[in-house]
């Protein structure tokens, strides 16, 4: 296991450490803090031990709603005042990124980021994000500072302007007719975050792929999904995978490229509370937002 050391932080507009255990070394007192989606592995398997930590065999703990298998505790995530993590899963911010638009990055952020980086997205590479959401948003922010030609794909155009505006060089509607074919074997990765597999059809999606290019999914509908065929697969020796959050060296590695590069996740501020979180649950139902809510208020609410 990873030595036993602890902190204690307060996630409102002024995050902070206030207090850390006598081993800690990876974070101080009074340092703005984040912690993501995930809280808790082993540290001691092969995977812990070579930077993915977030597919760990052995013990997963989100920070909400896991138990903790010792204690039957339920982690409680944002809705909590404080929190209680291993040092090892939480992330200093640069003092370049504003507390409430950083947040999202933290779960959603990485999640674009980790495939986007385990497939060579950079320069040289054309790079498709499937899916203008709030995990698509920074797939397409992202894609572009790590210097790959990037390009949003989504249902309609309605969704084009943002998506040029967070950097995209091109835009394919596919609810265009023959929206693939002026496409067809040229994209080398595509990150697939669409939250939805309703009118999907993956056959021609993974025609855009080149040889051997990489289709990676994040999203995760709540349908039966997809049917593959190895017919859909054998055109151009396509690549299926799928991606789970991202390590600690990546979170530190994305916050760095996001506080160089200036980046900033689109981010609407919502009240912590029954009514806040209540317009929140609707609207994301709804699919009316853009792209991320932060909730925010916490020191007014757990005073």
């Amino acid at each position: 296991m990873f030595p036993v050391n602890t902190h204690c932080s307060l996630p409102s507009d002024e995050s902070c450490t206030i207090r850390v255990g006598p081993k800690v070394t990876l974070i101080q007192e009074g340092q703005r803090v984040g912690v993501g989606a995930q809280s808790y592995s082993c540290g001691e398997c092969k995977q812990c031990k070579n930077d993915n930590e977030t597919y760990c065999p052995v013990l997963m703990m989100d920070t909400y709603g896991s138990e903790w298998p010792e204690t039957g505790i339920v982690s409680q995530g944002g809705y909590s005042s404080h929190v209680r993590t291993h040092e090892h899963w939480v992330f200093p911010i640069p003092e370049q990124l504003e507390t409430n638009l950083v947040a999202p990055m933290l779960c959603a952020g990485l999640t674009a980021y980790s495939p986007l980086v385990r497939n060579g997205a950079g320069p040289g590479k054309k790079v498709g994000i499937v899916g203008l959401g709030g995990i698509g948003h920074f797939g397409i922010m992202f894609a572009k500072a790590l210097g790959a030609e990037t390009w949003a794909i989504s249902r309609s155009r309605a969704k084009e302007a943002d998506a040029r505006k967070l950097g995209a060089d091109g835009y394919i509607a596919t609810a265009e007719e023959g929206w693939e074919k002026d496409h067809l074997c040229s994209f080398d990765l595509i990150i697939n975050c669409a939250s939805s597999s309703q009118g999907f059809d993956l056959a021609k999606y993974l025609s855009l792929m080149d040889v051997h290019g990489r289709w990676i999914s994040v999203g995760l509908p709540e349908e039966d999904g997809q049917v593959i065929k190895a017919q859909n697969l054998i055109a151009n020796g396509v690549l299926i995978g799928a991606s789970h959050l991202g390590s600690r060296r990546e979170m530190l590695d994305m916050l760095k490229l996001a506080a160089d590069k200036g980046l900033r996740g689109w981010v609407e501020e919502l009240q912590i509370g029954e009514e806040g979180l209540k317009e929140a649950m609707v609207r994301m139902k709804k699919g009316d937002v853009h792209y991320r809510f932060t909730m925010t208020g916490y020191d007014k609410v757990f005073a």
